[in-house]
């Protein structure tokens, strides 16, 4: 038996195979565990009711709960609830979008991949890449490439501050700089909130990147899984909701209560959507049904985002909240640095004086229980080896969505395991 080179590149070893994987996978008898790593969300009890109620709605109808299960929507997705986003967006924010601009998958990730692919590989005679002008990015893109060489990146800048934060920001001339050089580049994508780390680009650094894509003719592609207006896990103020045909939005309902009912939102050109929803047809027939039908009225009403607004967002800032005081804490008379938490579910660490790289201080730190993810993962795009950023190997990424209890206690024995290896 022979895997392709598609089989053998999608089915090998990734980092987003080892982060799923350590979500799932119980940890030896005996060994407690801290449960920093993954994307797990948290349970937020307003959303919950919002979704039971929706629920008890459903099944309270002697049809409609049957309707539901037993037939498939269209690749593009259920026209009603397809109506609703798209009514929403264009009453709420005046976007100029149709029914003819939305596609709806199988979540933000599939999502990612069809949309990566979909600009990326052999177009021809020549071969076209995806520009990431932000690194360290998502774990989860690093593999989702199905030609090898087609993710080029440049390195994010960063800036420290006098209180043990930094921050990353674009380095416009770079990016500017690289798309004028290279003609293959297909789109630009990132994410925003940036994961890992929590870094939210500004209205500005997306509106510059948006109008590189509009110049070079290419979309700038935006994974919004963790931005406005749902589940809004941003605490900055310098943050709209932005969309115009240049930017192509990728959303998702799983940081907003629905992480295991797999949909994701892509609101773009029409030819775009079109084309997704062509891909959705080959890949997966469909999407999943129940979370547009949870979610439909909810988006029409507007429950869903003042929800986002009222309980969602103040729920995670609260959690970012802690989660900092503990690094601060516990991490005092260290050399170390965390960004700023901007955004997302995340906080990350950079751990300078750290003696081995964070892929050995990860597996170090499974013998004690928690569970991390080490910063490697998160930077790829570049021919140089190792990553050419003093941060590729001295950082790990913490969710803090968890027991406050058990992520303090993790946040504790990470330090104290920092302070002996360093």
């Amino acid at each position: 038996m022979r895997f392709s080179d598609f089989g053998k590149k999608l089915t090998s070893h990734s980092g987003i195979l080892q982060l799923m994987d350590d979500i799932g996978r119980p940890l030896p008898d005996g060994i407690k565990t801290y449960p920093l790593g993954g994307g797990n969300p948290a349970r937020v009890p307003e959303t919950e009711a919002l979704y039971r109620r929706e629920m008890e709605r459903i099944l309270a109808d002697c049809e409609e709960f049957e309707d539901i299960i037993s037939h498939y929507d269209a690749p593009q997705g259920r026209g009603r609830f397809i109506h609703a986003v798209a009514s929403f967006f264009r009453s709420r924010y005046g976007w100029d979008i149709t029914d003819e601009n939305i596609a709806i998958t199988n979540g933000s990730q599939s999502a990612m991949f069809y949309l990566l692919n979909l600009f990326s590989g052999k177009t021809g005679g020549s071969e076209q890449t995806i520009l990431f002008p932000l690194m360290p990015e998502y774990i989860g893109y690093a593999d989702q490439g199905i030609e090898d060489g087609t993710f080029r990146s440049v390195a994010a800048r960063c800036e420290y501050f006098p209180d043990r934060t930094f921050k990353y920001t674009l380095d416009k001339e770079a990016v500017a700089a690289y798309l004028d050089q290279r003609e293959e580049v297909g789109a630009i994508a990132v994410s925003r909130p940036t994961n890992p780390s929590g870094n939210v680009l500004t209205d500005d650094e997306i509106n510059f990147l948006a109008s590189l894509a509009k110049r070079h003719s290419i979309p700038l592609i935006v994974d919004n899984a963790y931005g406005l207006p749902f589940p809004h896990i941003i605490f900055t103020e310098n943050a709209e909701p932005i969309w115009n045909e240049d930017i192509v939005l990728s959303m998702s309902l799983s940081k907003i209560g629905l992480p295991s009912i797999r949909t994701g939102i892509v609101i773009a050109r029409k030819e775009i959507a079109t084309a997704l929803s062509n891909l959705n047809a080959i890949a997966a027939l469909a999407s999943c049904t129940m979370g547009q039908v949870l979610s439909e009225n909810l988006i029409a009403s507007g429950e869903l985002v003042d929800a986002a607004e009222r309980s969602v967002r103040p729920f995670y800032q609260e959690k970012a909240r802690k989660a900092e005081s503990w690094i601060r804490r516990y991490f005092e008379g260290t050399e170390y640095f965390f960004h700023r938490i901007e955004g997302s579910i995340f906080t990350w660490l950079y751990l300078p004086s750290l003696s081995i790289p964070t892929l050995r201080f990860y597996s170090i730190l499974m013998e004690h229980g928690v569970v991390t993810v080490p910063g490697e993962y998160f930077f790829f795009g570049s021919d140089e080896k190792p990553y050419p950023h003093e941060h590729y190997d001295k950082c790990l990424r913490l969710n803090y969505s968890g027991p406050d209890d058990l992520t303090e206690e993790g946040i504790r024995i990470i330090s104290e395991l920092y302070r002996k290896y360093s």
